[in-house]
């Protein structure tokens, strides 16, 4: 019988993720070294360093709840391995459950053993976020480039394209929060999330701007993120 759990498996998620936390760790003393033979201000980079590794903790915990959905599913080794590399839950469990649906699968919380499933499933993970590998290097300098123009000629309506661009990719992921509305109120579970998150992302911004605390500025997203984690683990049981 297949067994997603298999200890080769293991070894393999393993040993990439060991590769990619190596790569990680040679790029970063490799910058720090760098930006001290510049001159730069080394207190500032370290400031840098700290705020970004706190910035990914709520992104991390977001990853790690992912990884417990997919495991009981897929077992551990290969939301692991998609998790820790890509990191990006809102496309790796709607990719698993959009497969799972099309290959008759209804349910998610039993243990996938059959190979031909489970093959089907990692490669349509792999295969549906492999074109951003294609088109960042082939692309990137000229929407850069393009961007740049426009704010060199005008630095608001700069501001705007690129604000108009981040929404433009947050919308993207609007039909997974309001798809289940219909369903009765635990489908507007999600909406609340989202609600609370922004209310807190206010509270945030109203302290940077009217109590001057300039720090909060770095921490805003992580504290909403992690504000909304807990505020749906309080609803989802009420609301049912």
């Amino acid at each position: 019988m297949f067994n997603p759990n298999s200890t080769f498996l293991f070894l393999l998620a393993g040993l990439v993720i060991l590769f990619v936390i190596a790569q990680s760790v040679f790029f970063l003393v490799r910058s720090y070294r760098r930006g001290k033979e510049l001159g730069m201000d080394m207190g500032q980079i370290r400031k840098t360093i700290i705020s970004t590794a706190i910035f990914t903790f709520a992104p991390a915990v977001s990853i790690l709840l992912g990884v417990i959905t997919l495991s009981q599913f897929l077992g551990l080794p290969l939301p692991w391995l998609r998790l820790s590399v890509i990191g990006a839950i809102t496309y790796e469990l709607p990719a698993a459950t959009t497969t799972a649906n099309a290959l008759g699968i209804t349910s998610l919380s039993e243990t996938i053993t059959d190979p031909q499933a489970y093959t089907a499933i990692a490669w349509v993970m792999t295969l549906g976020i492999f074109p951003g590998l294609i088109w960042v290097p082939l692309f990137i300098k000229k929407i850069q480039g393009g961007l740049m123009k426009i704010k060199s000629k005008d630095s608001k309506w700069g501001d705007i394209v690129m604000t108009a661009l981040f929404l433009g990719m947050i919308s993207a992921f609007l039909g997974m929060v309001f798809a289940d509305i219909r369903e009765g109120l635990h489908g507007w579970i999600p909406i609340f999330v989202l609600l609370f998150s922004a209310f807190v992302m206010g509270i945030c911004g109203i302290l940077v701007k009217k109590c001057n605390m300039k720090w909060m500025e770095n921490y805003a997203l992580p504290i909403s993120m992690l504000a909304a984690m807990v505020f749906a683990a309080v609803i989802t049981p009420i609301i049912g």
